[in-house]
């Protein structure tokens, strides 16, 4: 019981909890808000209409206000009025459902996206200390293995329904996420052989000094190998994203909940903040998928030619400044780029339509999965041929 007293045991219990708070409270659960709010306002100027414009913030309720907040196109009070209604709506819980694990599969659905962020590297240093919750040498794997429990949540959700349409749904999306599962590791395997490692924090330390993988040349070094490399890369990174569409059940893949078949698929049957859970469950799912793709292929929270955060070896004029604000840089240089990917998600949604079941499953065997295998080999080529 010795390290109860060690002021190390301490220090690092404290910076956890902290970035834990910060990552999931002041981060993740904010951008889920928002993100919901983004995507209504993109579906509608896709759409040519408004989208929600009107609600605000409502300051006229507290003495010495005489109107509401209603900042630049207004509704950006929106996701507040969605959260209170989700709080203040009844929550019904059919009889003809099995309570116990009706009640425990939001939860399932819900928390393997959140625990995924705990190994993704979303910044630098501040202060000294990393800014990951979790710096394990396995990230890679350890994303992989808890993402994968999420299925489990939406097939208990179909299951103890005790109703077809849920049903369904929940057949379609285990067979659906376990087929991607599989393309998806491949696709991450030619990144683990270049950077040599399966620690994220190394993943993204390789790139600064070497280039981001997707665009090689943001060190501004050039070589035969990286040239020839961009080809499996780029491979690597298309597989991948459209894995991590299918895992994260987006259109064109939304198989498992598609309205127009199954009413609303594996959550027919749920209501209220059991519902909401399923709602956050998918957009938290969203961000760490945007986030381990930002980590993988576009150089995590580095910003290009500027290798190191206090500015050594990049432009003389960043030694002024001071390590902490450079952290925060990085950390909003990294949710940038995930936000920039969320975006894609959304624009892909409100584009193109969805796939029939068999085209789904075809693609993801007959194609993701060889492609994804075969550049492997192509990548382990070049790594024997141009070293």
């Amino acid at each position: 019981m010795d390290f109860l007293t060690s002021p190390d045991f301490w220090f690092l219990t404290g910076t956890s909890l902290a970035k834990t708070i910060f990552l999931i409270f002041l981060v993740v659960l904010p951008m889920v808000s928002y993100t919901v709010y983004a995507e209504r306002r993109v579906s509608a100027l896709i759409q040519d209409r408004l989208g929600p414009n009107r609600t605000g913030f409502p300051l006229s309720l507290i003495p010495g206000f005489k109107k509401d907040f209603s900042p630049f196109l207004g509704g950006l009070g929106q996701p507040v009025a969605d959260a209170v209604k989700f709080l203040l709506k009844e929550d019904f819980v059919p009889a003809h459902v099995n309570k116990l694990y009706f009640w425990l599969a939001p939860t399932l659905a819900m928390m393997p996206a959140l625990v995924t962020l705990a190994a993704i590297p979303f910044g630098s240093t501040i202060l000294g200390v990393p800014m990951v919750v979790a710096n394990i040498n396995v990230g890679l794997l350890f994303m992989f293995a808890i993402s994968s429990v999420g299925v489990y949540g939406i097939v208990l959700a179909g299951w103890s329904s005790n109703s077809k349409y849920p049903f369904l749904g929940g057949i379609r999306s285990s067979s659906q996420m376990i087929s991607y599962e599989l393309g998806m590791g491949l696709s991450a395997v030619p990144v683990l052989l270049i950077a040599s490692t399966t620690s994220l924090p190394n993943i993204v330390e390789y790139q600064i000094q070497n280039g981001w993988l997707l665009l090689p040349f943001t060190n501004g070094v050039f070589s035969i190998q990286k040239l020839l490399l961009w080809i499996p890369v780029f491979i690597a990174f298309v597989t991948f994203t459209i894995a991590m569409f299918a895992e994260t059940n987006r259109l064109p893949f939304d198989l498992p909940e598609s309205e127009t078949e199954l009413v609303a698929g594996y959550h027919t049957e749920y209501s209220s903040m059991k519902f909401a859970l399923f709602f956050l469950g998918e957009y938290t799912a969203m961000i760490a998928g945007s986030a381990l793709i930002v980590v993988l292929f576009l150089g995590g929270y580095h910003i290009p030619f500027i290798p190191n955060g206090d500015g050594k070896g990049g432009l003389s004029f960043l030694h002024v400044i001071p390590g902490t604000v450079w952290g925060i840089v990085n950390i909003t240089a990294f949710f940038a780029k995930v936000a920039a990917l969320l975006f894609v998600f959304i624009w892909v949604r409100w584009t193109l339509p969805r796939f029939r079941y068999d085209q789904l499953m075809k693609l993801g065997w007959l194609y993701i999965f060889e492609i994804a295998l075969a550049n492997i080999f192509l990548t382990a080529g070049i790594l024997a041929f141009t070293k």
